[in-house]
């Protein structure tokens, strides 16, 4: 008797997703499937709409047409609040953070908005409450406790990029959106932040990453999207789309 296998349920399923500013088109029939637990990679050329599309995703952006769902609930309407509510976590290009309050203090408040408590940072909390509880432990899983009390602007880019990821563990995010999480970051400081990104992936949740760093995405992830001129150019695991002859050309003069 043969077994059935059932299909992995989809964490986001994007269909026939456009957005046109004006008469431009920025993005064309985007049609992408990421399972639960999956973590897909998208490269292309500057200009290729990769942020676009990642702003659609978490709601800065409404698409001119087509549609988007996570984990089975059209999103079509719903503010990017309430996606953050639904287990959507996004992190920024440039670094949007707190930078006056304390580490602990970012990572409180993100726990304290998932909570329902107030988000009034000049309220001073319990020690012992829970959102205080929970960003002690984010902060402990991704190497930042021994730094809790320093001005966040006072981090380096890469410990930046570790208390972002905190603030998405404190707010239980499932699907994480990562918009270039090396930008900024010293040379040094990669291994160690994709060795935490990979394990936050590990542990079962979704990652979708726009990098530029292609080590970083071969390294990674396990399905590479292409996006060329707002469209899909190739989508497949990393050694077939590096040897794709179309994607050699989009990246022509690029380092690939």
């Amino acid at each position: 008797m043969s077994s059935v296998v059932e299909p992995q349920p989809l964490a986001i399923q994007v269909t026939g997703l456009g957005f046109r500013v004006g008469g431009a088109e920025i993005l064309t029939d985007i049609d992408l499937s990421v399972p639960s637990g999956s973590f897909l990679g998208i490269i292309g050329p500057n200009g290729a709409g990769k942020t676009t599309f990642l702003n659609m995703l978490s709601g800065l952006l409404v698409p001119s047409n087509g549609s988007i769902s996570v984990e089975g609930r059209d999103l079509a309407g719903v503010a990017p609040s309430a996606r953050a509510r639904l287990g959507m976590g996004r992190t920024f290009q440039t670094s949007s953070l707190f930078n006056a309050l304390s580490v602990f203090e970012n990572a409180r408040l993100s726990a304290q908005a998932r909570l329902g408590g107030s988000a009034n940072f000049w309220r001073r909390p319990r020690l012992g409450d829970e959102a205080s509880n929970v960003a002690r432990e984010v902060l402990e899983e991704v190497g930042l406790s021994k730094v809790a009390l320093r001005p966040t602007e006072s981090l380096s880019h890469g410990d930046k990029r570790k208390l972002e990821l905190a603030i998405l563990l404190a707010a239980k995010a499932r699907v994480l959106l990562l918009d270039e999480p090396m930008a900024g970051v010293n040379t040094e400081d990669v291994p160690l932040l994709m060795e935490l990104i990979g394990r936050l992936h590990g542990e079962g949740r979704t990652v979708l990453m726009v990098e530029h760093h292609m080590a970083v995405v071969v390294g990674l992830a396990d399905t590479i999207a292409v996006l060329d001129s707002g469209r899909v150019l190739a989508t497949g695991d990393p050694d077939s789309v590096i040897a794709n002859e179309a994607v050699q050309s989009a990246y022509l003069g690029q380092p690939l």
